[in-house]
């Protein structure tokens, strides 16, 4: 929403400075966004007189000129500049606008320098309204009157010093997309006073020539209200001086006197109107839903077809109007138009928010009818801007014609004045609550508040503190701590769920990883590379071809995180996200991972050559890392059943059971081909959910159990089939004797042909050191003899392995 501030002081009487409205709009919920001060752009341009203007000699079409220049001002020191102009109308005597050496020009987007113009100096500019960026006019420099004040600011003396404040409305604010409505958030914050509005209605001179009619389906909804009236003998010219800059100062082009008025409703009330050439309108007007098929040519020269149920304006030959959204461009008007009909009509958010979506049309009036107008000042609209027309245009008006009625608005919510405090913290006394509440146009009858009717946001009681908080200003509201319902420890806030999120996110980031937040849309091709893609994850209104489907995994948008990095020369990322994937499109169908990826080398580059690929290893360590802190038991199983996207050699599942815990391993070169990421590429993919939580609750350690007898390590190297897994021999290694064996952990492996020739075929050997650790007694020779024969029992039975001679 743009508008200056003599606009707003047109509704907001005030004394306030413009500092003090910026941080006031940006404190109600307003955010500005930015601010054009003209005089910070065209504050060193100053009115001048050209003392002689004689033939350039080296040139036809310049002029060498004298001119006078009074850079402190009226009355100050003249100043006389030589300056080269090629303008037509450069002359002896002539008034102008002068800009000096160092001045930055707008229009040209040049600093001015002093200079040599075909071997004759410049200093400085006479300069066109183009270069100023006040019109398109350059066909010569600014000709002012001769009584112009020699040394005033071009600002100053034309009215331009207005600066213009753009403000972020959000959806819910429609009341602020019209100028009155900032200046009444102003008034009631205390910045100034609202002025009173008087709109006169306009008495109709002759019965309308041109009827409306509403199609009855759609009067419940699409279009509860249209009305308009014929305007004859109208002169659409030129719009005022003051209405062109306005229209300028917030982007827009004045095109003729009829539009621009409603462009100015459109901004000074939130009020989109219409106007058709009544010449051009055959019989009456009518609101219909499009059968499907019809076309019209609209006023931003595109044709649009219509797709069934859409609202339509339409006269007896077909569509002139796509209703609530664009005119059309048979019946706009022109220069030539004489009568025109002025149409003001209210219509359903939903339907002009589908309509414009659809046709993919985005207008002012799209804009504002999607988010809400004021239902009760259609007509009041109607009747203010045919006032403005029938000044500035002449003519006389019709009477009124309408069908449909205001749609009702009038809702009540209890107002309760000590909810501020309990909702917002904030201590306002009730009589300021109620100022506040009716300055902003609340209706207040006892203990109920009714909302305005250009206040469709107002749905509840926590609205109404809300709006007394916003005008009273957050700012003053005072940190305090919470009262305690009672002594003691407070009970935990997170739940168990949560707090294992956490510590799943913290052990990942101390591992040196660094967390990415993705989207949790993805295309289709990379979905199904992770084995989704499925119909009950697609998006029915994708945001891309991008983003078309839900995440199956969280693995897809770290590597494409990860080749995004590397075409840009990172090769070594530790990257990871914890986060929802999606199975399918109800709410069961959602699982929480944290999945993260490790791509490159190990370690950075060293002197001493230590630099290594990361590995499965590397993984496995840190998915038994996350695992052990977000409590999951110690010992899990690990199988080869890795999905598709794993490496069938390089991988693995820790589980309990069939119950998958997490899954490890070097991701598929397949999939680092589709991703364009440049392997290796190491993955974790941590089932958050899946881990049981302790059946006890205690938030302490179990006790520490420590032995003072002494420990015993025996080495073993087994002679085994190649096959075969080293988890294998370990698990039947540790199962010898679950009590007295504390550890079992394998120290080398002897593979390949020279293993091969000193074992035989298809033989490797398997080394393991084994901890036994008695707790009651110090073992005997005997009893550790007996140990090893078991661990040897246990291992040949489980691999066919015997021991290595």
């Amino acid at each position: 929403m743009k508008f200056t501030l003599s606009w707003l002081k047109d509704h907001l009487e005030t004394t306030a400075s413009l500092d003090e409205i910026l941080y006031a709009l940006t404190d109600l919920g307003l955010e500005v966004e930015e601010v054009e001060n003209p005089e910070e752009k065209l504050g060193a341009f100053r009115i001048c007189k050209v003392i002689e203007a004689v033939q350039h000699p080296n040139a036809d079409k310049l002029r060498l000129c004298r001119v006078a220049t009074y850079p402190d001002g009226p009355g100050g020191r003249e100043e006389e500049v030589q300056v080269v102009c090629g303008a037509p109308n450069a002359r002896t005597g002539l008034v102008g606008v002068f800009a000096p050496v160092g001045t930055h020009v707008p229009g040209t987007g040049v600093d001015l320098k002093p200079g040599v113009i075909r071997g004759v100096e410049s200093n400085g500019m006479l300069c066109s309204e183009r270069e100023l960026e006040i019109s398109e006019d350059h066909e010569g420099i600014i000709d002012l009157p001769p009584n112009a004040p020699l040394g005033e600011r071009f600002i100053d003396y034309k009215g331009l010093n207005d600066p213009m404040i753009y403000i972020k409305i959000t959806p819910n604010r429609p009341d602020a997309l019209g100028v009155r409505g900032i200046a009444r958030d102003l008034a009631a914050r205390g910045l100034g006073v609202l002025k009173p509005e008087m709109i006169e209605p306009v008495k109709g001179a002759f019965p309308s020539p041109i009827t409306v009619t509403i199609d009855p389906a759609l009067k419940e909804k699409g279009c509860p209200l249209f009305a308009g009236r014929v305007i004859r003998g109208v002169k659409n010219g030129p719009s005022p001086a003051w209405l062109q800059a306005r229209l300028r100062a917030i982007g827009l082009r004045p095109i003729s006197a009829l539009v621009d008025i409603t462009n100015f409703f459109t901004f000074d009330r939130n009020r989109p109107l219409h106007v058709f050439d009544a010449d051009k309108v055959k019989d009456g007007l009518s609101i219909q839903a499009a059968k499907g098929g019809e076309q019209l040519l609209a006023l931003d020269e595109k044709t649009y077809t219509f797709s069934p149920g859409q609202m339509i304006i339409s006269d007896a030959e077909g569509p002139e109007s796509i209703a609530g959204v664009m005119g059309g461009e048979h019946t706009g008007c022109t220069g030539e138009t004489v009568n025109v009909f002025l149409e003001s009509a209210y219509w359903d958010p939903i339907t002009i928010a589908a309509t414009g979506r659809a046709l993919r049309i985005n207008s002012d009036a799209r804009y504002r009818f999607e988010r809400g107008v004021d239902p009760e000042f259609t007509l009041p609209g109607l009747e203010a801007a045919t006032r403005m027309i029938l000044d500035l245009c002449g003519g006389e008006a019709s009477d009124v014609v309408l069908d449909g009625a205001v749609p009702a608005t009038k809702r009540a919510y209890k107002f309760d004045p000590h909810r501020v405090i309990r909702l917002v913290g904030m201590d306002i006394g009730e009589g300021e609550q109620r100022a506040t509440l009716e300055a902003l146009g609340f209706t207040l009858e006892g203990d109920m508040a009714s909302p305005p009717s250009w206040r469709p946001d107002i749905l509840g009681e926590a609205d109404l503190v809300e709006e007394v908080a916003r005008i009273a200003s957050l700012t003053k509201l005072e940190g305090k701590p919470m009262r305690r319902a009672r002594p003691g420890v407070p009970k935990p806030i997170l739940t168990p769920m949560q707090v294992r999120e956490k510590a799943a996110r913290r052990t990942l980031a101390a591992l040196g990883y660094n967390e990415c937040v993705t989207y949790s849309f993805i295309d289709a091709a990379s979905s199904r590379l992770f084995g989704g893609g499925s119909e009950p994850t697609r998006i029915d209104n994708p945001i891309s071809s991008e983003m078309t489907h839900m995440r199956p995994d969280l693995l897809p948008g770290l590597l494409q995180a990860a080749a995004r990095n590397q075409a840009r020369g990172f090769m070594d990322l530790a990257l990871f996200e914890v986060g929802p994937t999606f199975s399918g499109g109800e709410p069961g169908d959602q699982a929480l991972h944290a999945t993260a990826l490790l791509v490159g080398a190990a370690a950075a580059r060293d002197p001493f050559g230590s630099r290594r690929p990361v590995d499965v290893f590397d993984a496995k360590a840190d998915a038994e890392a996350v695992l052990s802190a977000i409590g999951a038991p110690q010992k899990v199983q690990i199988t080869r059943k890795a999905p598709a996207w794993f490496h069938p050699g390089r991988s693995g599942v820790m589980g309990l059971g069939p119950n998958a815990l997490a899954v490890f391993g070097e991701v598929h070169p397949k999939v680092l081909k589709a991703m364009d990421v440049k392997g290796p590429a190491m993955a974790v993919t941590i089932y958050v959910e899946a881990a049981p939580f302790p059946k006890t609750r205690t938030a302490t350690r179990p006790a520490l159990a420590l032995s003072g007898f002494q420990a015993v390590e025996r080495d073993f190297a087994f002679v085994v089939d190649r096959q075969v897994e080293a988890l294998t021999l370990v698990n039947a290694a540790q199962g010898a004797d679950k009590a007295l064996i504390e550890r079992v952990s394998v120290f080398d492996e002897f593979t390949g042909e020279k293993a091969e020739a000193q074992m035989g075929a298809g033989k490797k050997s398997l080394a393991i050191s084994v901890r036994l650790q008695p707790t009651d007694r110090t073992l005997t020779e005997e009893e550790i003899e007996a140990v090893s024969a078991k661990i040897v029992e246990k291992v040949a039975k489980a691999t066919g392995g015997v021991l290595r001679s």
